[in-house]
């Protein structure tokens, strides 16, 4: 850390302070501090979180980016890699605080409908006792529960349940249901795949809120926002990679893509070696559609006949200079 200027501690010091922030977020403090637009100057971009997660990477910290699956929108945030007893030490939150969390989180990976998140009522009877190791197997699961997880009421989970959603480790969905924060998508990553969560076929990250192949019986899901990617542009069959079923998706077939918003989500993760890849595909494509329009418009420029004023114009000025 010692070799960082005060521009990059500035960067780690917003994600650590104000959490993870939204892509535009933290391309505006980018600019602030070092007068660059990362859009623009993508090198210095991707040179200066190389550098930081070369730093950071003695501390076993990461600078990171990650999709919010309900809306698709990247984000930038700091992670502890290590998830051991030492680092848990730091959590505001009790015991009960924490086993109730785990079997939230357990009820909206296990949501057989794939919306990624769980009524309210459902959220308030997650039983504590199932997030607990016993020290031997009781007769009476009950008796052997902790004072502390006993004592763990309805109204004790609804405080939990409203500071997890402050803290952005759950959300409250559109559909005013209970889902993952930010924050559990970055931190959970781990934990995805160490529980063997179904990825997404098309970008390989954890399918929490996806759309899963209508053949019953194929287990294909796919993130709404990377439907959009494989599909919207493609004129031939939306075919599932799994099964080879067409995929319903007619809400998609008019709808304009959004270019900001069309990279996969393990493309948009920041690895220490090879950071920001999005921004970089994202300035090809532009470079491409650019000259494509130039290409088309001169194309039109020279099929179409100029104007007979303007071709006429100039020879009745030379006709008018002879005569004088």
């Amino acid at each position: 850390m010692a070799g960082l200027t005060w521009r990059y501690h500035t960067l780690i010091q917003a994600l650590l302070s104000r959490g993870p922030l939204k892509e535009e977020e933290f391309h505006e403090v980018f600019i602030g501090v070092s007068g660059k637009n990362p859009v623009k100057h993508q090198n210095v971009f991707n040179e200066a979180l190389l550098r930081i997660n070369n730093a950071l990477a003695y501390v076993q910290f990461e600078l990171r980016a990650c999709r919010n699956q309900y809306d698709g929108k990247v984000y930038y945030g700091v992670v502890n890699n290590v998830a051991d007893e030492q680092s848990k030490l730091g959590t505001k939150y009790s015991a009960p605080q924490i086993a109730f969390y785990k079997g939230v989180i357990d009820a909206i990976i296990n949501d057989a409908g794939l919306e990624g998140a769980i009524s309210n009522i459902d959220a308030l009877n997650v039983r504590l006792e199932n997030q607990i190791v016993l020290s031997q197997v009781p007769q009476d699961s009950t008796a052997k529960l902790p004072t502390a997880f006993k004592l763990f009421n309805m109204s004790q989970k609804e405080k939990t349940l409203q500071e997890l959603i402050k803290d952005r480790w759950l959300c409250q969905t559109s559909s005013d249901k209970i889902g993952l924060g930010i924050r559990s998508f970055f931190d959970l990553r781990g934990w995805f795949r160490t529980n063997e969560v179904p990825s997404c076929d098309v970008c390989n990250e954890a399918g929490v809120k996806a759309s899963i192949c209508p053949k019953e019986g194929c287990s294909v899901r796919i993130h709404d926002y990377c439907l959009k990617k494989k599909f919207s542009k493609r004129t031939g069959a939306r075919a599932c990679s799994g099964c080879g079923t067409e995929w319903p998706l007619p809400e998609y077939e008019s709808e304009e893509i959004d270019e900001n918003n069309t990279t996969s989500p393990d493309e948009s993760q920041i690895a220490s070696a090879n950071p920001v890849l999005r921004d970089l595909r994202k300035a090809k494509t532009e470079k491409f559609d650019s000259s494509q329009d130039a290409s088309q418009r001169k194309k039109r420029r020279i099929c179409k006949p100029e104007p007979a004023e303007t071709v006429e114009a100039p020879r009745r000025g030379r006709s008018r200079a002879r005569k004088a």
